[in-house]
C-alpha cells in the first residue's frame, strides 16, 4: 500500500513559508518537493478553505501564511489535507458467517478507534512552531538549499 504523504508534505512547506520572505508561487512549492503545480494548487486550496494560507493571484502573488506557525497545529493541516488514512491494516471481511472473523474485526475496531483517538490528541498538542523551532534559523537556510526550492 503506498503511504499518503499529504500532511507531512504540507507540514514541510507551511514551515518553509513560515521562514519565507514573501508569497511563494505553486511553481517554487511544486520544485521543491518535486510535485507537479496543479497538485499543489489543489492540496494548498484546503489549507485556504481553513483560513490557514491565503493566495494572490498574478506577478508578485503566491501563497503566504494566514496564521501563525504557533496557531497551526498537526491537527488542523490532517483534517485541512483531507484526512488520509492513518493506519494500513484493517479488518477483513472475507468470510462475514465466521463468529472469529466477526470477534477479530470487533477488537481491531476498538483498538484502531483507540488508536486514533489518541493520536488526534498528540496531533492537536504539536503546534508548527513546535517542529520549526527543532532546528536553528541559520541550519535552515542549510537545510533549505537541499530543498529544491
Amino acid at each position: 500500500m503506498r503511504q499518503d504523504s499529504r500532511l507531512s508534505r504540507m507540514l514541510h512547506v507551511l514551515i518553509h513559508m513560515g521562514r519565507h520572505d514573501g508569497p511563494m508561487t505553486s511553481d517554487m512549492i511544486a520544485s521543491m518537493l518535486g510535485a507537479n503545480p496543479v497538485v499543489i494548487r489543489r492540496t494548498m486550496a484546503g489549507l485556504r478553505d481553513q483560513g490557514y494560507v491565503y493566495s494572490v493571484k498574478g506577478h508578485g502573488g503566491g501563497w503566504t501564511l494566514a496564521r501563525p506557525l504557533g496557531d497551526l497545529t498537526l491537527l488542523d493541516i490532517y483534517r485541512a489535507v483531507g484526512e488520509p488514512s492513518l493506519f494500513a491494516v484493517g479488518p477483513a471481511y472475507d468470510m462475514p458467517g465466521c463468529v472469529i472473523e466477526k470477534a477479530v474485526n470487533a477488537t481491531l475496531k476498538d483498538v484502531f478507534a483507540e488508536a486514533e483517538r489518541r493520536l488526534m490528541e498528540r496531533f492537536a498538542e504539536v503546534t508548527l512552531a513546535d517542529i520549526a523551532e527543532d532546528f536553528p534559523s541559520a541550519e535552515t537556510e542549510a537545510a533549505s538549499t537541499s530543498c529544491k526550492a
